[in-house]
């Protein structure tokens, strides 16, 4: 399978709720979640002017294994005929980088499907179950579970508006019991119309018990936007 093919599926697993493990009918157009259509249905590169280059910084931390830090870069370009746009990204680097190709036609910004890429395959790698059951899980809570509130967040110097995107993919798992250990895992999702890509920040969190230090805490987070809740 070519490389563009394989990332184009990547993007197919995510956006056809037809082709999660066979869990789910096909669906009309028009019976995509609120969720579903601002993280994989917006043209959030519209605003964009190629070339040019969107930054972030990659933080893991938690009691479970050692954290690091690490950086992120997408590049967006324009096409061989003049259009918007063709993107890649470098992110992570050394034995953390997630290796994707370059998406030929861009309109959602590919850094969410690489940091939920990288995700399952650490969900996995942890827990011995199967990428596409985690996968199926992320996608079920984005279109039935998904809960969206408005938040303000700083942004070069202003305050701007945007939205959180929260889901719980495993609290309610009937197969939760060999993954215990993460089945309270949150995700937020931070999109903003104001900030280039829409994508302030993507974090996950397996909080410890009592008030213990996290389990579990990844965040990646647009450089240069404050993100509610940053230490």
């Amino acid at each position: 399978m070519a490389a563009h093919d394989k990332m184009h599926r990547s993007l197919f697993i995510f956006l056809s709720a037809a082709v999660l493990c066979g869990a789910a009918p096909a669906r009309a157009a028009d019976d995509y979640s609120p969720a579903e259509r601002a993280l994989f249905m917006s043209d959030q590169l519209a605003d964009l002017r190629p070339p040019a280059a969107i930054h972030y910084r990659f933080v893991k931390r938690g009691s479970l294994e050692p954290g690091f830090d690490d950086r992120a870069t997408l590049e967006v370009r324009r096409r061989a005929d003049g259009s918007c746009c063709a993107a890649r990204s470098d992110f992570l680097s050394g034995a953390h980088r997630v290796s994707l190709p370059e998406v030929e036609q861009a309109e959602g910004n590919p850094v969410l499907l690489y940091f939920l890429e990288r995700d399952i395959h650490e969900m996995s790698r942890l827990t011995h179950g199967q990428a596409n059951y985690f996968r199926k899980r992320i996608r079920m809570a984005i279109y039935q579970g998904a809960h969206i509130s408005d938040i303000t967040l700083a942004y070069r110097g202003h305050r701007v508006a945007a939205r959180r995107i929260t889901i719980s993919p495993y609290l309610d798992d009937p197969l939760r019991a060999r993954f215990e250990q993460l089945a309270t895992k949150r995700y937020d999702f931070i999109l903003s119309d104001a900030v280039p890509g829409d994508i302030v920040a993507i974090t996950t969190l397996v909080a410890g018990a009592g008030g213990a230090a996290p389990v579990l805490s990844e965040q990646l987070v647009l450089d240069g936007a404050v993100v509610p809740g940053d230490p």
